[in-house]
């Protein structure tokens, strides 16, 4: 019997989903808190996957993730938002002012 291989690259869940409407771009977020140093580390089901040294108390960790992603597209903090998810490990992020194009560079 011969098995398929799968190429993770074609496959959907490794494709980042972005929405870009209006002058914002809306995309999956998957954050890692309290890793030891903070990066982006690629695409997971359709999210960027990012690590963050803040914990994810009093609001630390969403307010460094703004940051982040704020200083890697070189906008202001004030054009990231979180859309959803502010307790949840998985959010929805819309940043003003940027293309998809920037955005899947980030990955």
């Amino acid at each position: 019997m011969r098995f398929a291989q799968r190429n993770p690259a074609a496959s959907p869940q490794s494709e980042l989903q972005i929405r870009e409407q209006g002058g914002v771009v809306s995309f999956a977020v998957r954050v890692q808190p309290r890793a030891s140093r903070e990066e982006i580390g690629g695409v997971h089901d359709g999210a960027l996957k990012i690590r963050l040294t803040a914990p994810p108390v009093g609001n630390r960790a969403n307010e460094a993730l703004r940051r982040l992603l704020a200083s890697r597209l070189k906008l202001p903090l004030s054009a990231v938002k979180i859309a959803a998810g502010e307790r949840n490990r998985t959010k929805r992020v819309e940043i003003t002012g940027a293309k998809a194009d920037a955005i899947r560079a980030l990955a």
